[in-house]
């Protein structure tokens, strides 16, 4: 299988096209203006990290319908929105688009019934709506084994009771597909229920986290009623979709991984030039010479296996979920070295609140363990391997 993917590398062109490495640049340029470190942490201190004209500048942009099909109003391609992810990383942008785009968009592309879809999708790409997923439990797993929510027909609909844990943007997701268990055991009897704003006996918490530039939240649902419509699909098989989904989020979450790492390496580099100890740069010394040249080989490593798995999950390759699972593996524990060299390299400064660079460890920390840290994907490689 390796084998393959090799090859396959050998006959794809990974370049970006003209208009993509456009879309890069006029990202870089509206986010260093709309969504500087000033921005950043005034978006930390309010309940949700939402700035509704922030939002509708993005939706402006057109950023909302990359990667949505025409038919609902979307533009672009999934390697599209992943170009934006990646900027939206390096400038740790705050707020539900990343819970919006990358996680709630392929959960309804791939589960999502026709009228669901033209509804919330072509909000969505509009912009006048957001969405999230809801999927982990307390007990913390990303697997089918951990969605225990009960979910019973009651007469001509559903009802939910369960907690659903660290759910991203839940408090100004307007939409909210929510994973539930309806019979059986791990892979079996799982069903996507789309919900819409806030229905009776459905209560949104706020979590205190590591992260701040990145709202998580529990949410409750004690009899929470919906109708037989809010179901996505066919009841009870929801998994092999969902699954898909995830691949589509794990390598957006990637892309998002990737932009920080390359920020934090740039930011680590100048410093290194600009630092002068005993009438000479830091740079040129090995200990932190040496670290910024694995912090590139990182970065760079990173991106490649990131851009990869995009393309397997764009271009519906065989591989795709391998992919995904490597470059998830490799890019969580690639960001928290880079993020926390970063520091080091910084010194006493790169400790400091007022430094950015602790936010990017964070946001690293956080992003580790989303969809999956690197000892889950792991075990999906090496069971892809039939180990």
């Amino acid at each position: 299988m390796f084998v393959g993917a090799a090859l396959n590398c050998r006959l794809v062109d990974f370049a970006f096209s003209e208009e993509q490495e456009m879309l890069r640049r006029s990202a870089r340029e509206f986010l260093a203006k709309e969504c500087g470190s000033k921005v950043v942490r005034r978006l930390m201190e309010t309940p949700d990290g939402h700035d509704p004209a922030l939002w509708k500048k993005i939706a402006d942009l057109g950023w909302t319908a990359l990667g949505i099909p025409e038919e609902y109003g979307g533009v672009g391609t999934f390697l599209d929105l992943i170009v934006v992810l990646e900027e939206a990383g390096r400038a740790l942008l705050p707020g539900p688009f990343f819970s919006t785009m990358g996680l709630a968009v392929p959960a309804l592309i791939e589960a999502g019934t026709a009228s669901q879809k033209k509804e919330v999708l072509g909000a969505i790409a509009s912009g006048s709506a957001r969405a999230t997923l809801a999927l982990t439990e307390p007990a913390g797993r990303w697997d089918a084994e951990g969605v225990r929510l009960d979910a019973k027909q009651t007469g001509g609909g559903w009802q939910l009771d369960g907690v659903k844990l660290f759910v991203p943007d839940a408090g100004a997701a307007d939409h909210m597909v929510v994973a539930a268990r309806t019979r059986g055991e791990g892979e079996d009897g799982i069903t996507l229920f789309l919900v819409h704003g806030r229905p009776q006996g459905m209560t949104v918490t706020p979590l205190e986290t590591l992260d701040m530039t990145r709202r998580w939240s529990e949410v409750r649902f004690e009899g929470v009623r919906l109708d037989a419509d809010a179901v996505m699909g066919e009841p009870d098989k929801a998994w092999p979709r969902l699954k898909r989904a995830l691949e589509w989020a794990t390598a957006a979450l990637c892309a998002e991984m990737v932009g920080g790492v390359q920020k934090v390496l740039e930011t680590s580099t100048e410093y290194a030039k600009a630092r002068h100890q005993f009438g000479k740069p830091i740079g040129i010394y090995q200990a932190v010479s040496h670290k910024l040249a694995d912090m590139l080989v990182l970065s760079e490593s990173g991106r490649s296996a990131t851009y990869y798995a995009a393309w397997t999950v764009d271009a519906d390759a065989p591989d795709r979920s391998l992919a995904s699972s490597m470059a998830k593996a490799y890019v969580s524990d690639a960001y928290r070295k880079v993020a926390g060299d970063g520091i080091q390299v910084h010194g006493g400064i790169g400790f400091t609140w007022e430094h950015d660079m602790h936010l990017y460890f964070k946001r690293a920390k956080s992003s580790e363990v989303t969809l999956g840290d690197a000892t889950y994907h792991r075990e999906l490689v090496a069971q892809a391997l039939d180990l």
